[in-house]
């Protein structure tokens, strides 16, 4: 497979659908972050490229939802197979592309976007369905489960093909087809696996992409009357347009959004463990992960030790050139995404906070090739008001802000004090502490000592504003399907 990241030519990409890849009259730049520059150019979709790839889908939904499970299983493990043969070439592809590291692209989102569709082959086979009798009436009765038809995939450009396939696995395993829209800025790896699909026997149609932006791809997929199901990975602005924009038709909709994410930390905590794995929730892929701690609250006996501790490991954390496997951290996603994360950095300073490194201290020495990318080092800010922008909003970038707190109650309260809700971590060696605060923090995702484990068949999912349903093995199945209940009378 021709490798994306050594072609030194403007990269030109095509949408796919029914199995083929279809020119587009207009494209969208897209940028190299590492280096600030245009290396490719991207479908500019709307109406008329959705209508196609749906109605491409809904050819091949007969066919598709026909297979049993273990036909399907037999497709998803092929295409995980042939992921896990490409591995280097996806993960330069998604270094290039996204501005991460290529040790990052290689070690995480590389191998969980082959294990999505091999966990999803195997999660498959083991659902069990739902009988019941009234003998009394002479009656048996029993559930069934049904693909829906064609889904609509929309993902973010965090973790591009890593969060595209733990969409398109539990669609087509449970029997859909799919039209799926990546984000405009980060494209590439999308259209490389489309290469694989004939190969690993997916059929024409049951796996279509069209590239674009939200407001013109996206709004046609979550407008059509023949997408009754939409899942959506991205933010809670966004989310809300996709809820009004589906009302009308009544679709399934799936949303998994922002967070901003405490880690609690009590004087009893195991400080070199918490440290080491803090430092790597919140600065891990350049902080940007919906699940990347943004607010650490630590009790006030250890609070002084743990800043200037947490201060010092942040320091060693690189920024730098992604290609070099000595860095933690490669470039943010984009220009205006930079002068973003560096705003509430300078919000925070105006604020009266303290920035301890990072942003505006702590120089960044960069390859005369990489002095135009979207570079920002690991941010550490503490003084600043639980009230405050900084401390309310999803930042999305490697800025953290430390504060301290006296009581479980207090760092409850703290912890809670958001509109979003989508993960915790609670690090404490006391069992019924860490229960207590597990019950009561308001997040769907809570850790304890530890950060970022995950077993897919649980619920993966937030409250308030981090997102409507979950997904998961169990749940994922029950999306992307209708459950029908069926009495028979003997």
């Amino acid at each position: 497979m021709p490798n994306p990241s050594e072609q030194s030519s403007c990269l030109v990409l095509e949408n796919f659908i029914g199995g083929k890849f279809v020119p587009c009259r207009t494209h969208i730049d897209s940028y190299d972050p590492s280096v600030g520059e245009v290396y490719c150019r991207v479908p500019d979709s709307g109406a008329p490229e959705v209508e196609a790839a749906v109605a491409a889908a809904k050819e091949a939904f007969p066919g598709w939802s026909a297979r049993s499970p273990e036909q399907r299983a037999q497709v998803l493990n092929k295409l995980a197979d042939l992921l896990d043969a490409n591995v280097e070439e996806f993960a330069q592809a998604e270094s290039r592309d996204q501005g991460k590291t290529v040790t990052f692209a290689r070690t995480v989102d590389i191998p969980r976007s082959a294990y999505n569709f091999r966990f999803f082959a195997s999660s498959l086979l083991h659902h069990t369905n739902d009988c019941s009798q009234t003998d009394h009436m002479g009656c048996l009765h029993y559930t069934i489960r049904c693909p829906v038809g064609v889904a609509g995939l929309i993902s973010p450009w965090n973790l591009p093909l890593y969060l595209l396939t733990w969409k398109i696995a539990p669609a087509i395993a449970a029997g859909n087809t799919v039209v799926a829209k990546p984000s405009e800025m980060t494209s590439v790896t999308a259209w490389m696996m489309c290469k694989l699909m004939q190969q690993a026997g997916v059929p024409p149609g049951v796996v279509n992409i069209v590239f674009g932006t939200g407001s013109k791809a996206g709004d046609a997929l979550v407008g059509h009357p023949d997408v009754p199901l939409v899942s959506f990975t991205g933010s809670t602005a966004t989310a809300q347009c996709i809820t009004e924009r589906s009302a009308p038709y009544c679709k399934k909709l799936s949303l998994e959004l922002g967070g901003k994410n405490p880690a609690i930390i009590f004087a009893d905590a195991d400080l070199d463990q918490c440290i080491e794995t803090t430092v790597r929730s919140s600065f891990s892929n350049q902080g940007e992960i919906c699940l990347c701690t943004s607010r650490i609250y630590v009790e006030g006996s250890i609070y002084s030790e743990f800043l200037e501790r947490f201060v010092a490991a942040a320091k060693k954390w690189k920024t730098g050139a992604p290609s070099d496997p000595g860095n933690d951290n490669g470039a943010l996603i984009s220009k205006e995404h930079l002068e973003k994360v560096r705003s509430f950095v300078a919000l925070a300073k105006s604020e009266g906070g303290t920035v301890h490194c990072g942003e505006g201290v702590d120089q960044l020495h960069l390859p005369e090739r990489n002095a135009k990318g979207y570079f920002m080092p690991a941010t550490v800010i503490s003084g600043i008001s639980d009230s405050s922008s900084v401390m309310q909003e999803e930042i999305f970038g490697p800025v953290t802000c430390v504060s301290p707190f006296d009581s479980e109650e207090e760092a409850v309260s703290k912890g809670n004090g958001v509109r979003y809700g989508l993960a915790a971590t609670v690090w404490s060696q006391d069992v019924g502490k860490v229960h207590r605060m597990a019950r009561k923090i308001q997040a769907g995702l809570v850790w304890t000592n530890c950060w970022l484990v995950r077993d897919l068949n649980l619920p993966f999912g937030g409250m308030k504003n981090s997102g409507v349903g979950r997904e998961g093995g169990k749940d994922s199945y029950h999306f992307f399907t209708e459950v029908k209940t069926v009495t028979v009378k003997h």
